[in-house]
């Protein structure tokens, strides 16, 4: 099975306290296709339960199943044993068994409210590699270098985690997906180091007075990474159905955020795109960010920024921009009458999200404390209500589309009530409703955040990047970030502004600008709001000139992207992926996390350190032709030393 005799084994492990003579019981269970592979359990009266997934002798997968002690019985159903102890019951089924897949569930139901339990898996050390997982700040890659301490999972504007996918693969070719419901903490090297330990408990966000949870998860083993990602898109998280707007993967986006923030108006907006067009750059369109509302929530125009936008949107057209505009789920207090028409309309189902004493007080960006409300997707009069209210925008304005921003589950009250079903009430839930809700404006709709919302077709944007070089949210996190959402299935990725959001005295400098461009020219889009006439020439560079080029590259690619997007939809497979995706074999490609693969032929290498002018590039398995002067490499090699003067984006063609 899967390409090779596995010879599996789950083995129930004997902890350090507990001597050999305590282990109580050992059971089986026996593959279908082949009697070496097989499931070895062991108990421990002291300890408690842990387990191996071994292949051919190699371990793939490690982990405890706490707050299981003693072992009272166990029944033995040949595919399926249920271990009972004198409080709890766990089911461990091998559901499939095929040369694809080995997959086991886990599950523990009906566990009351009071209590806590923790499984933690052994991240390997350095034999071992992890991806998927939460978007974070401190976006590493590969991922067992995190240290989250007892983290509630959910998505949250908080480290960035937007999108807070319930699964994780290793380099062994193991998988581990989480259920959806399970209210889920996770501790990565903080209780324990080199674990991942997952905490079902139900606190907040997640509802305590349900008086009961289930702890669910499935592990999947294929004989590599590669394999176990396609079959964990296939069986858990989904493929998209369709492709996003092509044009916006062709040319670039261009928004006032960066540039301008909340100082804008008309004037700005028809100054900023006579500059684009001047300058010669191409366009997908011009997206008009904050601050152009009367009031948070009103989703009308100001008329003493905008005293004619339907003019001024026509005038955009008329300029070959088609026109987008930032939208949010929020409502301010003081937004009148929009507020009170959310907060009072029905006597059951208010529109706006409340928690459990009826109160709607929350707070965005945008809002003091307490001074907001957040629109309750999960209510369809309250989700009919509001893509009316922007159905009527469009119509009356001229703009074609929107910019979803937020969308998170943190922006909730505390302790969220909805009406709906109490086994539905999960936080992610307003997530879930929030994207279905967005995506019914079409193909050149963005979001920013995701759970299980693989199979919409819109983009996925990183959450705000800043405009440094550091490791905390800089440049250095923006390809580990598009691997990341690549592996957790959201392949047509929007990489935010070039040049990063220039918070606070963090603005790009030139240098900074075109690495980042360089950086994003083969991900599926280009995002301008800082722009190349901003910056001086320098470095031997004419900085419009050169940014120019980079843009035609991308274009000149944006078939091929087109083509990647396709084959996510037809087979699931990342439109970006890692190194390793050759090769996924490969110990050294497992770790490289500054470079990165369009579909399987492009490999892009862009430099990511402050004042470099040289770098080492790792090649994978293939023949590989220099984009830059044509040389021919053969890998996996290094090329040490690489030029890259301000001028250059390594990248390299794989030959057939």
């Amino acid at each position: 099975m899967i390409g090779i005799k596995l010879g599996l084994f789950l083995v129930f492990s004997v902890l350090a306290k507990c001597s050999v003579r305590n282990v109580q019981s050992k059971y089986h269970l026996s593959s279908r296709i082949d009697p070496g592979v097989r499931f070895i359990l062991e108990t421990n009266e002291c300890a408690g339960v842990g387990y191996r997934i071994v292949r051919d002798n190699q371990i793939v997968f490690e982990s405890t199943l706490g707050h299981f002690a003693p072992l009272s019985s166990a029944i033995d159903h040949g595919n399926k044993i249920i271990l009972i102890s004198n409080q709890d019951q766990i089911v461990l089924e091998l559901v499939e068994d095929t040369p694809a897949i080995f997959l086991v569930d886990i599950s523990r139901k009906n566990i009351k409210s009071d209590k806590s339990i923790t499984d933690c898996v052994s991240l390997g050390r350095n034999s071992l590699h992890w991806y998927g997982g939460p978007q974070q700040k401190y976006q590493y890659w590969p991922v067992e270098k995190l240290t989250l301490p007892n983290y509630s999972y959910v998505t949250k504007e908080a480290d960035n985690a937007a999108v807070a996918e319930r699964y994780w693969v290793n380099t062994e070719g193991a998988f581990i997906h989480l259920s959806d419901t399970t209210p889920l903490f996770i501790d990565q090297n903080s209780m324990k180091d080199d674990h991942l330990c997952f905490i079902a408990r139900q606190s907040l966000p997640y509802n305590p007075r349900h008086p009961t949870f289930d702890f669910e998860y499935s592990i999947g083993v294929a004989r590599d990474a590669k394999a176990a990602h396609i079959e964990a898109v296939h069986r858990f998280l989904g493929r998209p159905s369709g492709v996003p707007d092509p044009l916006m993967a062709a040319r670039p986006i261009w928004s006032t955020w960066a540039r301008y923030k909340r100082d804008i108006d008309e004037t700005v907006v028809m100054r900023f795109a006579n500059e684009i067009v001047n300058n010669g750059f191409t366009n997908s369109q011009f997206e008009i960010d904050d601050d152009w509302e009367i009031c948070y929530g009103a989703l009308e125009f100001r008329t003493s920024k905008f005293p004619n936008i339907r003019n001024t949107v026509q005038q955009l057209k008329n300029m070959g921009f088609r026109v987008t505009l930032w939208i949010h789920p929020f409502i301010n207090k003081g937004c009148e009458p929009y507020y009170t028409t959310a907060k009072d309309n029905g006597i059951f189902r208010r529109y706006l999200v409340k928690d459990h004493n009826g109160n709607i007080d929350t707070q965005w960006w945008n809002s003091e404390k307490g001074e907001a409300a957040y629109i309750d997707f999960t209510n369809p009069e309250a989700a009919a209500w509001y893509t009316g209210r922007l159905r009527k925008l469009l119509e009356d304005t001229g703009i074609d589309s929107y910019k979803f921003d937020a969308g998170e589950s943190s922006w909730q009250p505390d302790d969220p009530m909805f009406d709906i079903p109490l086994e539905d009430q999960y936080p992610q839930k307003i997530t879930q409703d929030f994207v279905r809700t967005v995506t019914e404006f079409g193909p050149i709709v963005e979001v920013r955040t995701g759970f299980r919302d693989q199979k919409y077709n819109v983009y996925m944007r990183m959450l705000d990047l800043y405009s440094t070089w550091s490791w905390f949210n800089g440049l250095p996190t923006l390809i580990p970030t598009l691997l990341q959402f690549n592996m957790n299935g959201y392949p047509f990725v929007l990489p935010d502004m070039i040049g990063g959001n220039g918070y606070g005295s963090d603005v790009p400098d030139r240098e900074l600008f075109v690495r980042w461009l360089q950086a994003t020219v083969f991900m599926p889009t280009l995002q301008f709001s800082f722009v190349p006439w901003d910056f001086e020439d320098g470095d031997g560079i004419n900085v419009v000139e050169v940014c120019r080029n980079f843009v035609k590259l991308h274009e000149d690619y944006a078939d091929t992207i087109i083509q990647r997007f396709e084959r996510a939809v037809s087979y699931g497979e990342p439109v970006n992926p890692p190194v390793w995706w050759l090769d996924p074999r490969d110990k050294t490609a497992q770790t490289v996390s500054d470079a990165f693969l369009l579909g399987e032929d492009i490999l892009a290498a862009p430099v990511v350190k402050q004042g470099q002018r040289f770098r080492n590039i790792y090649l994978p398995v293939g023949r590989w032709q220099d984009g830059n002067n044509g040389s021919i490499y053969q890998g996996p090699r290094w090329l040490d030393n690489y030029p890259a003067p301000l001028s250059i984006l390594p990248y390299f063609i794989r030959l057939p």
